[in-house]
């Protein structure tokens, strides 16, 4: 069993920054998942935001965050993180974190494909 826990999530003026992070427990986390972002605006479907493979050797972005946001991972800590840099109203949304088993289709950005999640957190941009 993972379990994730988001934070670092907050209000934030446009153009601003936040980094986010998702702490997993269980022991097997750094080895073997797959490790994704995603978000979910009042009214909107969740949406993959980026996603990231257990080695960080490959990583996925929305078009909508492409040379804005990183993700990374320590898995030494296992932990992954989501810098945010110039962020838009449009960013404004609940920020999830989501663990993919091995042989999970990761990359497709589909709920379906990751196992666990966390709570998640609030960020808000504001104009």
């Amino acid at each position: 069993q993972v379990q994730l826990v988001e934070s670092g999530g907050g209000l934030v003026q446009s153009g601003g920054s936040l980094r986010l992070s998702c702490a997993a427990s269980g022991r097997t986390f750094s080895r073997y998942y797959a490790m994704g972002w995603f978000r979910q605006a009042p009214g909107k479907e969740r949406e993959i935001v980026t996603a990231m493979s257990e080695s960080s050797g490959n990583a996925y972005y929305a078009n909508s965050v492409k040379g804005r946001f990183t993700i990374s991972r320590d898995n030494a800590k296992n932990t992954v993180y989501l810098q945010m840099n110039r962020l838009e109203p449009e960013d404004t949304a609940v920020y999830y974190c989501a663990a993919a088993k091995p042989g999970k289709r990761w990359r497709t950005g589909r709920r379906g494909e990751y196992d666990y999640w966390g709570q998640g957190t609030q960020v808000t941009v504001s104009s």
